[in-house]
């Protein structure tokens, strides 16, 4: 048996299911907005209105997150439990680390409200003024910053090195996503403000 086999299981189905699962959510809600911004597909299902097409995508990413947290879940399971931290830091640091990154998380999600949360820009519901408020003026994306702590410290705190490295790969996840995220909702902001410039 080598070192990587003691702390990873990579034939585990569950592994390979909580992976396809944290590339799923990104990309698929990236493709669903941007096809929304271009042919206001939910919106058209909706009769026309936006901010209900909006709470049904925010409805369809918290579950399909829900879903996603439970797959890593289970996937943690399925993998060899190696004790990475001794006690008292086993439980303070992994409590610790998930406190902070729900803390990201809840008030990213208050500062944005549900539809800048959730891709109302693509939707057409633009926020007047971009937030500079805590915690984006500690983090430029403390969303994902404080997801991807989430999973480091559920990994620490079931004792699963190879949470470590699921953690690792969702925060690429994620830098790939913001590759694609960050230069089209600045596009849409921009077009904005081209058009109140020429009114």
């Amino acid at each position: 048996m080598d070192a990587f086999s003691i702390i990873v299981n990579a034939s585990a189905t569950s592994l390979h299911i909580s992976l396809l699962a944290i590339a799923f959510n990104p990309i698929a809600w990236n493709i669903v907005a941007q096809n929304e911004y271009k042919n206001k597909t939910i919106t058209r299902i909706f009769g026309g209105n936006a901010r209900y097409g909006c709470y049904f995508l925010a409805i369809m990413i918290f579950s399909f997150g829900m879903l996603r947290d439970h797959l890593y879940q289970r996937a943690l399971s399925d993998q060899p439990r190696v004790p990475m931290l001794s006690a008292p830091y086993d439980i303070l640091i992994p409590v610790v680390l998930f406190g902070i990154g729900q803390l990201f998380v809840v008030t990213s999600t208050w500062a944005l409200g549900i539809t800048g949360t959730f891709l109302g820009d693509y939707f057409g519901i633009l926020m007047d003024h971009r937030v500079q408020g805590f915690p984006f003026n500690v983090l430029r994306d403390p969303m994902y910053i404080g997801s991807t702590m989430c999973f480091i410290a559920t990994a620490l705190w079931y004792e699963r090195p190879a949470g470590l490295l699921v953690s690792l790969y969702v925060y690429i996840v994620y830098l790939i996503a913001l590759r694609f995220e960050g230069p089209f909702t600045d596009m849409i902001y921009s077009k904005r403000a081209s058009t109140k410039k020429a009114l």
